[in-house]
């Protein structure tokens, strides 16, 4: 038997790999990171003590609870005077927090948070009383001045003068005959009050998602427990903010 040659076939056109880069060859560029995520502040407004819950001056205090139920988050540190809670609306990532300073003094709490955390004052809501509200009404502004409210007051104080930051007022009505305003703000509510308070809460917990997950604003009026399928969410009502 006759014994084939050995041999290997060469393609002719190729060539040894080059094992080293190529010089010429510009590297990958790094993909851009997309833009940090700020996330808000959501700040209710009351008296810290027992001897102040469940009264009218505290029903801002009362939303958050409402907001942090709803949510899942858990407010459960203090931080910079506050109860302090994080967690998420959706997908955003929020921050819930109760200054513990007394009403008059809420900005104590609230301009060192927003320092610390350096986030954009569009961003910060603020919920608290109002007596200028009819009872279980809400409206939620983009921003505006602190109608005589002390909490207000203090809050953009300490931002430096600023007022355009989104805010949530709850009605509280005003006191019946010639009752002092500061006695009238310190009661708490009957029991057919509360049960119109519930009512204003979920409408409250709905107007929040839709400011944070849509970064708009809705005025919202809940004209009580009678009209609450009154509660407006028109695309009229929804704009930008700031």
């Amino acid at each position: 038997m006759t014994q084939l040659p050995n041999f290997s076939i060469k393609n002719s056109n190729s060539s040894p790999a080059n094992t080293a880069e190529d010089p010429q060859v510009a590297p990958p560029k790094p993909k851009p990171k997309p833009p940090q995520q700020h996330p808000w502040l959501i700040v209710g407004l009351g008296n810290p003590g027992k001897k102040y819950n469940g009264t009218r001056h505290n029903v801002g205090f009362e939303m958050l609870d409402a907001i942090a139920e709803a949510e899942g988050i858990p407010i459960n540190t203090v931080n910079f005077k506050a109860l302090f809670g994080k967690g998420f609306i959706g997908n955003v990532p929020v921050m819930l927090a109760k200054p513990q300073t007394f009403m008059n003094a809420s900005g104590e709490s609230v301009g060192a948070l927003v320092s610390y955390y350096k986030i954009p004052l569009k961003q910060v809501l603020v919920i608290f009383d109002d007596l200028d509200l009819p009872f279980a009404k809400l409206r939620l502004l983009p921003k505006g001045g602190h109608g005589g409210h002390n909490g207000m007051r203090s809050i953009i104080d300490r931002l430096k003068g600023s007022r355009d930051f989104p805010r949530l007022r709850i009605g509280i009505g005003r006191p019946p005959g010639k009752m002092d305003t500061a006695n009238f703000v310190l009661r708490p509510f009957n029991k057919q009050e509360r049960e119109e308070l519930e009512f204003t809460f979920q409408h409250g917990i709905e107007a929040v998602r839709i400011l944070v997950l849509e970064g708009k604003q809705i005025e919202v009026i809940l004209e009580g427990f009678d009209k609450s399928a009154a509660y407006a969410k028109s695309a009229k009502a929804m704009e930008q903010l700031g």
